[in-house]
C-alpha cells in the first residue's frame, strides 16, 4: 500500500512547494548585489508579514537564538526579570534568564490553562526590567491573551520592556505590535513554510535604547551589529541562503493569498489556521475526546488527551505506522498523557478531514473500542460549511 509520510507537527511544518524549488535553485554568494536586494526585501516583508514598522532581524539559528538574544542584549546580571510560564517553553523563558544571571520571578499557571492578569499586575513592580512571555505554549496547545498581557505591561510605565516569543503565534494569530510589545520573536519551521534554520525579530526603539545600556555578553547573537548589517542587506556572519531564499519565495506566496497584499495575506493564513483548530476540536469532540486547553486554544496546534487507559505515546505510533502520519507527543509533564495536531503554515481543510479520518481508524485499533467512524469528519465538515456559509464567529485578535 502507498504511504505517503505527512507532517502534523507544530514544526517543522510541511515545506511549501515553492519554497522547496527556491531553495534547491539558489547559489548566490552572500556579499553580492543580488543577494543583498533578496535579503532586504525580505526584511520589508518581514515588516508586512508581522505587523510592524520596527526594525526586523533574521539570524541564522533555530528560535531558541533569538529568544537568548532577547535576554542577553536586554539585561545585566541581577536586573529583576518576570516570566510568564505555562508549559515547558515558558520554562525555556527561566532557564535562559537565569543563565545570564537575572533575577527571575515567574508568574505561572497550570498547562493548558492561561495566566490570571491579577496575578500579573502585583508582580510587575517598577523595578522588573523585562517581562518574558509565549503567545502560544505549543507543549499545551494554550494560547495566552497577549494584548491584555502587553496594555497591562505598558500602562505600568516605560521602564519594563516586553518581550514575546510568537514563534508559533505569527501567521496563526493578530498581534498588535508597535506601540505594545517591544520584541516580537518568529521561527522559520513554523507558519513561514520552509525548513527549521531561521530565526526572526522585530524590536522597538525602547529595546534599542535599552541594549545601549545592558551588560551582558553577546557575540553572534548581538542586535546591535545585527541591524547595523541589515541596513546595508547584509548580515554580520554567514547567512543561510538558500533559506533566506525559500523564505522570499513562502513570503511571496502568502502575498498571492492576498491577492497581491501581504497584510491581507496574512489575515487570510491566520483565518486558515484559525478554521483549521475549529474543525480539529469539534472532530475531537465529536469522538468524545478531550480538548487539553479547552478555556484558551491556540490556532496554531490543538492539544487533545489521550483516552483513559491509553498511552499518547501508542497513538502516535499507530498515526505513523498505519498513515505515515507524524504527529506530536506531550512534553514534559504531559508526554505519554496528550497528542498535538498542527494547523500552522501549509495546511488546509482538506488535511484536516485527513488527519481527522485518520484518528477514527488510530482510535480503534489503539483502545480496542467501537468508534462510530465519521464522526470526527462529520463533525469537522459542519464546522467548514458553517464557515463557508459565512456563519462562522472571527477569532478576537490578541
Amino acid at each position: 500500500m502507498l504511504r505517503k509520510t505527512r507532517l502534523f507537527t507544530p514544526g517543522p511544518t510541511p515545506i511549501l512547494p515553492a519554497a522547496q524549488t527556491a531553495m534547491a535553485a539558489y547559489a548566490m554568494h552572500h556579499r553580492t548585489a543580488d543577494f543583498r536586494g533578496l535579503f532586504s526585501r525580505v526584511l520589508a516583508d518581514l515588516k508586512d508579514f508581522i505587523g510592524t514598522s520596527h526594525d526586523v532581524l533574521v539570524l541564522a539559528s533555530s528560535g531558541t537564538g533569538v529568544m537568548e538574544g532577547a535576554v542577553s542584549n536586554l539585561t545585566s546580571a541581577g536586573d529583576k526579570v518576570l516570566v510568564l510560564s505555562a508549559g515547558k517553553f515558558g520554562e525555556r523563558w527561566a532557564d535562559l534568564a537565569k543563565a545570564f544571571g537575572c533575577s527571575v520571578e515567574i508568574v505561572s499557571a497550570p498547562y493548558g490553562e492561561t495566566f490570571e492578569l491579577d496575578d500579573l499586575r502585583q508582580k510587575l513592580r517598577p523595578e522588573v526590567s523585562a517581562v518574558y512571555v509565549q503567545a502560544t505554549e505549543s507543549s499545551t496547545g494554550a494560547r495566552h491573551d497577549i494584548q491584555a498581557i502587553a496594555q497591562l505591561v505598558r500602562g505600568r510605565g516605560d521602564n519594563t520592556i516586553l518581550v514575546v516569543d510568537a514563534i508559533t503565534g505569527l501567521g496563526t494569530t493578530h498581534f498588535g505590535v508597535d506601540g505594545l510589545i517591544d520584541v516580537i520573536i518568529g521561527g522559520s519551521q513554523k507558519a513561514l513554510m520552509i525548513p527549521p534554520g531561521l530565526a526572526y525579530c522585530a524590536i522597538s526603539e525602547r529595546a534599542w535604547k535599552r541594549m545601549e545600556t545592558t551588560r551582558s555578553p553577546r557575540y553572534y547573537f548581538d542586535f546591535r551589529k545585527a541591524r547595523k548589517a541589515a541596513a546595508r542587506g547584509e548580515s554580520p556572519y554567514t547567512p543561510a541562503t538558500s533559506l533566506v531564499a525559500g523564505l522570499a519565495a513562502a513570503l511571496e506566496f502568502i502575498r498571492q493569498m492576498g491577492d497581491g497584499d501581504l497584510i491581507r495575506g496574512r489575515q487570510e493564513l491566520i483565518e486558515n489556521a484559525e478554521l483549521a483548530a475549529r474543525m480539529t476540536r469539534a472532530g475531537a469532540e465529536g469522538l468524545g475526546l478531550r480538548l487539553f486547553a479547552p478555556s484558551c486554544p491556540a490556532a496554531a496546534l490543538t492539544a487533545i488527551q489521550a483516552p483513559s487507559g491509553t498511552e499518547s505515546g501508542a497513538i502516535i505510533r499507530e498515526f505513523h505506522d498505519r498513515f505515515g502520519a507524524v504527529v506530536a507527543n506531550g512534553q514534559g509533564e504531559m508526554k505519554g498523557k496528550l497528542f498535538r495536531i498542527a494547523h500552522l503554515g501549509y495546511y488546509d481543510s482538506l488535511d484536516t478531514l485527513a488527519i481527522l479520518a485518520a484518528l477514527e481508524q488510530v482510535l480503534a485499533q489503539v483502545t480496542g473500542r467501537a468508534v462510530k467512524y465519521g464522526a470526527a469528519v462529520r463533525a469537522a465538515q459542519e464546522v467548514y460549511s458553517q464557515y463557508r456559509q459565512g456563519a462562522n464567529v472571527p477569532a478576537t485578535a490578541l
